[in-house]
């Protein structure tokens, strides 16, 4: 597991899982509990972006350099509630110069899409920790 994401407590306090960490490419998943929903008894929004802009930020950090989120829009497509598991696939669509374009999709345990983000990254002149 990468320096980054042994550092990221968030993460780690939420159970998730690091299933696929490649370059331009990462799978994260996450067991949905009793205290992640809202007060609809449904998932919270911000836990499903969150568990996308974990896969998104283990996407796009593909070197020494640190690179972070510019920007990100997500559309929810279905609710899901505890006893799910969902797994976010981020995917790198293009990078010119310090900026790139990404693809997350959030599905459920059956498949089914939960959320889709479009995420935007721009890499600094900083190095990690």
């Amino acid at each position: 597991m990468r320096a980054m994401m042994r550092r990221d407590a968030a993460s780690t306090m939420l159970g998730m899982v690091v299933e696929v960490d490649e370059p331009g490419r990462a799978v994260v998943s996450m067991p949905v509990r009793e205290d992640m929903l809202n007060g609809f008894a449904i998932t919270h929004g911000g836990l499903v972006f969150t568990l996308a802009d974990t896969a998104f930020a283990i996407a796009c950090n593909e070197d020494e350099r640190v690179t972070v989120a510019g920007g990100a829009d997500i559309n929810f497509l279905k609710s899901t509630t505890a006893g799910q598991t969902l797994t976010a696939t981020a995917v790198r669509r293009t990078i010119t110069g310090r900026s790139g374009l990404y693809d997350i999709t959030v599905t459920d345990e059956t498949g089914d899409v939960v959320a889709e983000v479009r995420g935007r990254s721009i890499t600094t002149n900083r190095t990690p920790l």
